[in-house]
């Protein structure tokens, strides 16, 4: 069984969703998670804080350590990083997971939501990749993990949420530089997106227009990327992967366990 165990995550958005249910499964097999992440207070809305999260690595049995960090400020990423190296000794693993979504038209599109999505979907991805990197030279198995879709230039994409649209596949193109300018180093960068729309808060942002019972559970993600997290590096990057056909590959055929409703037709995920 390949394991995480003793391995550092630095993990951004890790406080909910998607993000702590990739911490939690690192956690599971004794890995360090820093959960850099904005929530430092309980949310009206949302659930969870950096502090709970902590609370649940813990409790799996995986090492914690809750930083406040805005990412689209290169400082308190710095600092985040400094911290991280100083409590555990260095970084195996970044997961670019923190992202702002806003499906919107043009005209209906605020200048302060798109610098939002751009600042932390785009240049939140490269400034955190950009931080971590000279340590993840340092590891024996780097990597560097981005939620983000494969790139398309199909213009259905593009016309019903342009800046968002935009916002993620620049992600992605940070996973197309990054790969080919690292490779050498023997860093893994790669992507990872759901097949079908997963349950999280984020829902919330869509207004209803999902339902929860067509969708899965954040946990086919985490395990997805334990899969490829455990991977050589060397051997495995620059790739555009889902997270059903990653398990496929591990073997796993059954993705009944993942649906919050088995059974129910499941939607599939934007940009799919």
């Amino acid at each position: 069984m390949r394991s995480l165990k003793g391995k550092t995550l630095f993990i951004t958005g890790a406080s909910r969703g998607i993000g702590k249910a990739i911490a939690l499964r690192a956690a599971a097999d004794g890995a360090n998670i820093v959960i850099a992440a904005k929530t430092t207070e309980p949310h009206p809305t949302l659930p969870g804080t950096i502090y709970t999260a902590a609370e649940e690595i813990r409790a799996v049995g995986g090492g914690a350590l809750a930083l406040s960090v805005d990412i689209r400020d290169p400082e308190q990423i710095a600092q985040a990083v400094e911290q991280t190296v100083a409590t555990f000794g260095g970084i195996d693993v970044l997961v670019n997971n923190a992202s702002a979504i806003n499906l919107t038209g043009t005209l209906d599109t605020s200048a302060k939501r798109f610098d939002l999505m751009m600042g932390v979907n785009m240049r939140g991805t490269f400034l955190c990749s950009q931080a971590c990197i000279p340590h993840l030279r340092k590891a024996e198995n780097p990597h560097i993990l981005v939620m983000s879709p494969p790139i398309s230039l199909k213009p259905r994409w593009f016309g019903p949420h342009l800046a968002y649209t935009m916002s993620k596949f620049g992600m992605s193109m940070c996973v197309l530089g990054l790969a080919e300018e690292f490779k050498d180093a023997g860093i893994a960068v790669n992507a990872l997106w759901p097949k079908s729309v997963v349950a999280t808060a984020a829902l919330a942002m869509l207004g209803g227009a999902v339902k929860p019972e067509l969708c899965r559970t954040p946990e086919i993600v985490a395990d997805a990327a334990h899969a490829v997290l455990t991977r050589p590096s060397r051997s495995c990057t620059g790739n555009f992967l889902l997270d059903e056909e990653v398990l496929a590959e591990e073997g796993i055929t059954d993705f009944g366990a993942y649906a919050v409703e088995p059974g129910r037709p499941l939607l599939p995920d934007l940009f799919l």
